[in-house]
């Protein structure tokens, strides 16, 4: 951070509902005691992570974008070029299906003018790292990210499994579609996070604390606090959030990890805070939120599943994967629960094994023994059986993101339903991958204990296949009509892109 720049400032305002005029007003004015006036290609980045009515409480609500876009309109209506609303949504859904069943397409509706980026289906654009400790030299973000001039990052107030919160900075694995986004999404995925704050600040920040999301980030538990937290620089927005959830920034690693890279500070006497509710009073609503970082092990205890797991690659030094496949079999089997109230009752016994373990597995006969990841390891008797699970991890050095290939719904779905056919007389199966997706591990769980699968749901089939079609058809045409699209674009043949960016500030 500059010296001799103005000290970052944080505004806590009361927002007693999701009524989109009160918000716009409340937005309007933040913008103007922070002095800031949208300019040019202005992106407002939501979390629109999940939608529809499994994922009620996982998104920044439609009401709060509504707000927030006509208050950027209010201020910014002769500086913008552009004003638009852009994100990838996770679970491997079409993002399309995420801005219809959130509500947000209806709010662009009403905004004629306003455009919607659907992150994975533009063009790419590659983007250099220079910074020190960095996990690879460059990452591909999406073109209408690449080219804001005023970027707006509005996410939701939330838990998170892998990330013990997700505010403003963690917001930033949606400005990355989803080949991309899974790469480093295992036990550097706090550094992950860091070092996509090279790609770009947002000038503005506003998030949805309304009413947050506690316990878990796809299903969490809603949690009434009836705040709008705004700012204008990105950790010392995340450090008021953690103090406001009772949790010490330093202990998120993410938000340490870019203060530490100068990004901003945690040190609360050196943030202005100001609104109409104070600190301690935004403490006070929020006491008793439940964050994320449970380990695995624990999670599922009295259930009928027992998790085993030890650490990732020795080579990288830690203990657990809080980044990648245990994290994602929590959310799912909450997804499964959200579903089928019935999930546990018929969840036969099984036993679920990450990382490194090194240790008994006590399966009976019958008892399916699931390995998870490349990095699962093991050795021991399954019964009569002889067991021995070898690493199949690749050092993330051979991951090119040139190479990285998008895997759709059906095609893991597939792929899990042969992987356990194959496996049936067998007393174990394993998954490979780094990360085991959130998808594949959901479906694996349904197969294995024949839980309801949300994705052929009548109903829901119907909706997801209407976006999924509609994505395909686009990228589809686009292919058609020669546009530089995804890695076979432009940037994989190392071409300049005008007026974009590098990732160091030049």
């Amino acid at each position: 951070m500059n010296p001799n720049a103005a000290p970052p400032r944080v505004i806590i305002a009361h927002c007693e509902s999701y009524d989109a005029a009160r918000i716009r007003e409340i937005v309007r004015d933040g913008l103007r005691e922070l002095g800031l006036v949208p300019r040019g290609r202005t992106l407002v980045k939501p979390n629109l992570v999940a939608a529809g009515d499994m994922f009620p409480h996982a998104h920044t609500r439609p009401e709060l974008i509504d707000g927030l876009l006509r208050a950027l309109q209010d201020v910014g209506a002769d500086t913008m070029s552009e004003l638009a609303v852009g994100e990838r949504c996770g679970i491997t859904i079409p993002t399309r299906y995420a801005f219809k069943h959130s509500g947000v397409d209806a709010v662009l509706a009403g905004l004629p003018g306003v455009k919607r980026y659907l992150f994975e289906e533009v063009p790419q654009v590659e983007i250099r790292y220079t910074h020190e400790k960095r996990l690879r030299d460059y990452v591909f973000v999406p073109e209408p990210v690449a080219k804001a001039d005023f970027f707006v990052n509005a996410p939701k107030f939330k838990a998170h499994p892998w990330t013990t919160v997700t505010f403003s900075m963690k917001n930033y694995i949606g400005i990355q579609d989803d080949r991309h986004r899974l790469i480093d999404h295992d036990h550097r995925l706090n550094e992950k996070v860091a070092d996509l704050q090279y790609v770009i600040q947002p000038q503005f920040i506003c998030i949805d604390a309304i009413v947050a999301g506690e316990g878990r980030m796809l299903t969490p538990t809603p949690f009434d606090m009836k705040l709008i937290v705004m700012g204008n620089n990105q950790v010392a927005f995340d450090a008021v959030c953690c103090a406001i959830a009772g949790v010490d920034p330093h202990t998120v690693d993410h938000i340490r990890l870019a203060a530490e890279r100068g990004f901003g500070t945690l040190d609360l006497s050196k943030i202005v805070i100001t609104g109409d509710v104070t600190l301690e009073k935004a403490k006070e609503r929020a006491k008793g939120f439940k964050v994320g970082l449970i380990r695995v092990e624990k999670y599922f205890e009295g259930s009928s599943i027992t998790a085993y797991a030890g650490p990732p690659p020795q080579s990288e030094k830690t203990d657990y994967c809080w980044g990648g496949c245990p994290g994602a079999i929590e959310e799912a089997i909450e997804m499964l629960r959200t579903y089928d109230d019935q999930c546990d009752k018929k969840m036969p016994r099984m036993h679920i094994v990450f990382g490194a373990y090194d240790g008994p597995i006590d399966a009976k006969p019958g008892e399916k023994v699931v390995f998870i990841g490349d990095c699962a390891t093991w050795k021991g008797k399954l019964g009569d059986e002889l067991v021995s699970i070898e690493s199949l991890y690749k050092d993330r050095s051979t991951k090119d993101p040139y190479n990285a290939v998008h895997d759709d719904l059906y095609l893991k779905m597939s792929k899990v339903n042969r992987k356990i056919r194959a496996a049936r007389n067998e007393p174990h199966v394993r998954f490979e991958g780094c990360p085991v997706s959130v998808a594949e591990q959901l479906f694996a769980l349904v197969i294995l204990g024949k839980a309801k699968n949300p994705y052929v749901d009548p109903g829901e089939a119907v909706r997801f296949n209407e976006a999924y079609m509609g994505w395909r058809a686009t990228t589809a045409m686009k292919r058609l009509m020669g546009e530089r699209y995804q890695r076979h674009g432009a940037c994989s043949r190392g071409e300049a892109m005008p007026d974009v960016r590098r990732a160091d500030g030049e």
